[in-house]
């Protein structure tokens, strides 16, 4: 049963005006998927506002950037693209820690996706040599969210796994502030992570510019990078036009199991960490532990009165905050499946009676001393992970999303001599002439050179 009733205790008291995290007890309950709430589906009147700004973009181009900036963004730059010597001014400019921080980061995202690069494989079987290998993409767009706030870690994050890739120009879309422009610690982490170009303008008009291209904004073969729901809607919208990764980047979403080994400030901190982002967000405490359930909301309510993004954390647990009781690990692992989350954090006495179940999840984060905030900045693989139930099919962002199998075959007498009559049988059964008769003729031409050199 789902209840606003708050637990004994005043765990579910209000936190920010009058917000209160659902409580969602599933004790002794068979069918759990049933019972669980669901984010609200993506409605048609988004998507349709969506379509219309990339249909603006693709007929009118940079003017409709320059309508769509102005309208969300209450400014227009002086240029769409941030002059290249920028970046480099930027990146001098940084609080030298802040600069170490960065250029650490970095680091370790490009050395774990490097390592994740796929050498060319070449197999030979009766006379068929098959030779395949990862071809990069030529331009890769990657998307930063940026307006009201800067998200340099997005830029390493999304930028050095295509770099890593080996795609040959990398491009950069992100919203610009009030005033026309870019921060500069977001085209600093661009000129670390060798961006090749820098374009201040986001939203669902900067995805259509990637994709259809404008006077001022070449068409990039891949767009990749989380936004807001527009924006995710924009990258489906235009999928088959320019790939797309399968994941839905969209708002952040955070899972924390818990049990009464649970640190319960820790547990705390890590709902409010993927809250803080905004109100489409998802934030859930899964325990079959009543008093780690207690104990944790009681957290949530001191962490939150001094906040300094209270107000973002707030319209996030009224949206989809929820506290989740369970019977054990196996049914919390249900639970975990179900919503497929962005975020898992694990943090019980025993974690693998959890993780071992664990189908459905863009990264798990194994123990109280891993906060998902590590793998936000510095572990190595990309924070841009699935959401909205994606994580059923897809994965985190990787070099597989920059590149595209590719494969080359070469036969020789040989191997077309023994393949070419099962070709033929197949082509045959198919009533496609033609291709039976391009093995045929070619086996008729090797039998009488054969004679010949006889």
């Amino acid at each position: 049963m789902i209840s606003r009733n708050p637990f004994v205790g005043g765990l579910l008291e209000p936190v920010v005006s009058g917000v209160v995290l659902d409580r969602v007890d599933l004790r002794g309950e068979s069918d759990i998927s049933g019972r669980l709430p669901r984010p609200e589906p993506i409605s048609e009147g988004s998507v349709a506002a969506v379509r219309e700004i990339i249909e603006a973009v693709r007929a009118d181009g940079d003017a409709a950037l320059a309508r769509y900036t102005e309208r969300f963004d209450g400014a227009v730059p002086l240029r769409w693209r941030v002059p290249p010597a920028a970046l480099a001014a930027a990146r001098d400019r940084l609080d030298p820690s802040l600069r170490v921080a960065l250029e650490t980061a970095a680091a370790s995202i490009h050395e774990f996706h490097r390592c994740r690069t796929s050498p060319e494989q070449t197999s030979t079987r009766r006379g068929i040599t098959i030779r395949s290998w990862d071809q990069p993409v030529g331009r890769a767009g990657c998307y930063v969210p940026g307006g009201r706030a800067a998200y340099p870690s997005t830029v390493l994050m999304t930028a050095l796994p295509a770099r890593a890739a080996g795609v040959d120009r990398v491009v950069l879309c992100t919203p610009p502030d009030a005033a026309g422009r870019v921060a500069d610690v977001t085209l600093a982490a661009a000129a670390i992570a060798e961006v090749d170009e820098v374009y201040a303008v986001g939203g669902a008009q900067a995805v259509a510019a990637l994709a259809h291209g404008t006077e001022s904004i070449g068409s990039v073969d891949v767009i990749a990078g989380p936004g807001n729901v527009h924006v995710a809607i924009a990258k489906q919208l235009v999928a088959g036009v320019v790939g797309v990764p399968a994941a839905f980047a969209g708002p952040s979403e955070v899972v924390v199991v818990a049990d009464k080994t649970t640190p319960a400030e820790y547990a705390a901190i890590d709902l409010i960490v993927q809250a803080e982002h905004g109100p489409d967000g998802l934030a859930w405490l899964v325990t079959w532990d009543a008093e780690a359930a207690e104990a944790v909301g009681g957290a949530v309510i001191d962490l939150l009165r001094d906040a300094a993004r209270r107000d973002e954390v707030a319209a996030t647990f009224e949206r989809s905050g929820h506290i989740v009781l369970v019977d054990g690990p196996e049914s919390a692992a249900e639970v975990v499946n179900f919503i497929a989350p962005e975020h898992l954090q694990v943090m019980t006495e025993a974690p693998e009676a959890v993780i071992g179940r664990v189908r459905n999840a863009g990264a798990i984060f194994r123990g109280p001393m891993a906060p998902a905030a590590v793998g936000d900045y510095a572990a190595g693989p990309s924070h841009v992970l699935p959401t909205n139930g994606t994580a059923r099919f897809a994965g985190v962002l990787g070099i597989r999303d920059f590149t595209k199998p590719m494969h080359e075959i070469a036969v020789t007498p040989e191997g077309l001599a023994a393949v070419g009559p099962h070709v033929a049988a197949i082509a045959d059964a198919e009533g496609l002439d033609a291709h039976a008769d391009s093995v045929r003729l070619r086996g008729a031409a090797a039998a009488r050179k054969s004679r010949r050199d006889e």
